[in-house]
């Protein structure tokens, strides 16, 4: 039996929804940094004070039972990608994909071009594992090695490798950023994708001409190739590290996603192969291989960073973003079809004339959001639907929103210290945030460009397929 929502109820006025909103900004903020408490268990108690207030503008218990089911049920086709996406992780790992990209990306390595290759190598991880954490957590700290042997100023490399990895992050097709943004704005993964390459490249590009330049200035140091040996030595002793074989459940994704099928295809496709390549070329047994898609198991080089990289992956390693994603979505359920938003950011929406102005307040949002919410995840599935509306009715296609909104999100979260990307960050890295953060340059380079994009009218897809 199906309860029916009461629809006698009232809409919030500005101070009811600033008074829900700021209690939710006071918890989510002490609860996880003065506090520590789970993000997850902070969101429950979210939800409950949101609750109370649509309870007190005359919604019942089922109608919030149901705007919370409806934040919800939009999500549905990510849980498909969200398992899979932990499948893919974990195969490739298990295929030696990721192992070989390592070791020769490692032959890459020069003085002068250290700090181009490193933005390359971590950027190409990031792309095919879609993790920016792990990414900085095992290439990033191999390359900070390196650059300190190098004598290179240390928040220089680390805001190498922070922009590298948040590359991958915002674009890899298995990132959960990259799906959680493209579901919340109700458009296709690869459209979004495919708008996001709009912004993005020219921003790595003109990151790349940058830290080039910067590089060639440490062309005479010496390269410690002894560090470099050992990852290599210790990767061949557990792989076998052909790139025809290692590569081929990379170049299934990549060919079956540019053929344009749907995410689940062609991950599905991809993780077959890379099951094929663990078990008929690297020799694995086949029924640890399959157990590894559920929970992987850290890798045997010997060497740790490597170890825990090579151990990532599987169906259970989603599960936290999984469970925080679908809480987020219920508490934006009931934000959003309460009026709560509307309520509070309606006026500023309502004066909003220009793309350009509306691209920036987007992007402003994400900032914000990330800044009082300390999470990317929260404020992307909120900022895509409190503007949603706003962007169909100047008729821009949904993924120039699902962009704008990463471009807020995404690429703020590891330049705000008391984020949690901002914490892993530095101390990962060993480099305090405010110190790496002028170097992370595509991370506010894409924005920047963004906007400028906008104001000149390039970039903008149109919901009728024109672009402006």
């Amino acid at each position: 039996m199906t309860d029916t929502p009461s629809l006698s109820v009232r809409k919030p006025s500005a101070l009811r929804a600033l008074l829900c909103f700021g209690g939710n900004f006071l918890m989510i903020s002490t609860g996880l940094f003065v506090f520590q408490i789970s993000l997850h268990i902070v969101l429950f108690f979210c939800l409950l004070w949101t609750a109370l207030h649509a309870w007190l503008l005359g919604n019942d218990f089922a109608a919030i039972r149901t705007m919370m089911n409806t934040g919800i049920s939009n999500a549905l086709p990510a849980i498909y990608i969200f398992i899979l996406i932990g499948m893919v992780i974990a195969s490739f790992m298990q295929s030696g994909t990721v192992a070989a990209l390592i070791y020769h990306g490692l032959n890459l390595l020069s003085p002068g071009f250290f700090l181009a290759a490193g933005l390359i190598l971590c950027s190409l991880m990031s792309v095919a594992t879609g993790t920016s954490w792990g990414t900085a957590g095992t290439l990033g700290v191999v390359l900070m090695g390196i650059g300190a042997a190098m004598e290179i100023p240390l928040p220089l490399v680390a805001g190498m490798v922070v922009a590298g990895a948040t590359f991958g992050d915002k674009l890899s097709p298995v990132s959960d950023t990259t799906n959680l943004a493209a579901m919340s704005a109700h458009t296709n993964l690869y459209r979004h994708i495919g708008s996001m390459l709009i912004t993005t490249t020219p921003a790595f590009i003109l990151t790349l001409i940058i830290l080039t330049i910067l590089g060639m200035t440490f062309s005479a140091n010496a390269l410690p190739v002894s560090a470099i040996e050992q990852m290599q030595m210790a990767l061949a002793s557990s792989f076998n590290l052909g790139l025809l074989a290692t590569l081929l459940p990379l170049l299934v994704m990549l060919v079956l996603s540019l053929k344009r099928l749907s995410p689940e295809i062609s991950m599905s496709a991809s993780v077959l192969t890379a099951v094929a390549v663990a078990v008929l070329y690297q020799e694995r047994n086949v029924v640890d291989v399959l157990n590894s898609l559920w929970s992987n198991s850290p890798g045997a080089t010997g060497i740790a960073s490597l170890d825990d990289l090579l151990g990532r992956g599987g169906i259970m390693s989603m599960s936290w973003t999984l469970l925080l994603s679908l809480m987020a979505l219920a508490l934006g359920g009931i934000l959003y079809n309460a009026g709560f938003l509307q309520a509070l950011l309606e006026g500023i929406i309502a004066r909003i004339r220009r793309t350009t102005t509306l691209i920036a307040t987007t992007i402003g949002a994400g900032i914000v959001g990330n800044m009082g919410m300390g999470e990317a995840y929260i404020s992307i599935i909120l900022n895509c639907q409190l503007f949603r509306k706003a962007y169909e009715e100047k008729q821009l296609d949904n993924a120039v929103l699902s962009r704008s909104v990463e471009e807020g999100s995404t690429m703020s979260t590891g330049l705000i210290p008391w984020t949690t990307a901002g914490a892993f960050y530095a101390a990962t890295l060993g480099v305090p945030v405010l110190e790496y953060a002028p170097y992370a340059f595509l991370n506010y380079l894409n924005p920047l460009i963004s906007i400028g994009m906008a104001a000149l009218g390039i970039g903008l897809l149109r919901t009728a397929g024109r672009t402006s």
